[in-house]
């Protein structure tokens, strides 16, 4: 997700080598993730029954979209991915809704920025069914994806009033809270410019800028609120989507500013995924010559 919406960041402002090179990098990880994740599984014992586990496998869904959306153009990328990332939705949000029934009574108790993970993939998904030319479906997506996001952080603003000073928001898949509304109002472009002008396309672009400014009040809120911590992989997606969605909208009103903004959310999102990634290559080369005398 990180390096796939970072591609797209560079893909907007103009850096077509360094978005090409990113987004080949997202490709070629996608399938080594989905099998380090069935390996987890396995040894884990992890149980989809677990509402934690259920949402946060979302991730896999989001992801797909996210590379398919940079590569929409390429139709065998669409092919490829379109349908695994429905298949995934469709095996992932019943099972989550039923846990979400099952549970009820602790959910305020138990939300957390991660769980904005369900309403992340409907959008992207929704923009996915766009590129495929399915675009009443992705209307249907889009608006469930924003009803998501509402239900999920109102149970979160609950919980963190209700916390008061020991409420908790320094895990940095908080900014996902953040994140959502971004990729809600970059999905709410992509339908707006496939829909005929009129009253329906008007009123999809109010709402998509009303998702935008949403995502820019989070900001000073999540920091209010003592979030700080932006040192890990969770926080480049929401900055990434964020300098995404504010590129979209800036592209729909012309206004100027939204270009500096986008471009500056671009580079942070860049500077944090280095940091995460260059380590994380680092210790993955490192460890190369131990399993190989192992072995």
């Amino acid at each position: 997700m990180a390096t796939g919406i970072l591609s797209v960041n560079m893909l907007d402002h103009g850096h077509h080598l360094v978005s090409a090179v990113l987004i080949v990098v997202a490709a070629a990880l996608l399938p080594v993730l989905m099998v380090a994740a069935i390996r987890a599984w396995r040894s884990q014992g992890w149980s989809l029954r677990e509402l934690d586990v259920s949402i946060g496998l979302f991730t896999y869904v989001a992801a797909c979209c996210i590379v398919a959306t940079r590569l929409a153009s390429d139709r065998v990328a669409l092919v490829i991915l379109l349908p695994m990332a429905v298949q995934g939705w469709l095996s992932l949000m019943p099972t989550t809704l039923r846990s979400v029934w099952r549970e009820r009574r602790s959910l305020r108790t138990r939300v957390h920025g991660g769980w904005e993970l369900a309403s992340v993939a409907t959008s992207g998904l929704a923009m996915v069914c766009v590129a495929a030319d399915a675009v009443f479906l992705a209307l249907i997506l889009w608006v469930t994806a924003v009803a998501l996001y509402l239900a999920i952080t109102g149970l979160l603003i609950w919980r963190w009033a209700h916390e008061g000073k020991d409420r908790d928001v320094s895990s940095p898949d908080t900014w996902i809270v953040m994140g959502a509304p971004g990729i809600a109002s970059l999905a709410g472009e992509h339908i707006h410019l496939a829909l005929p002008p009129g009253p329906l396309a008007d009123s999809l672009l109010r709402v998509t800028i009303g998702t935008w400014v949403l995502a820019t009040l989070w900001i000073p809120v999540l920091l209010a609120l003592g979030l700080r911590r932006v040192d890990a992989w969770p926080a480049v997606f929401p900055i990434g989507m964020y300098s995404a969605a504010t590129f979209a909208v800036y592209q729909e009103t012309g206004w100027t500013l939204l270009d500096v903004v986008s471009l500056v959310g671009c580079w942070v999102a860049a500077a944090l995924w280095v940091w995460t990634a260059v380590p994380a290559a680092g210790r993955l080369v490192g460890a190369l010559p131990r399993g190989a005398e192992r072995g």
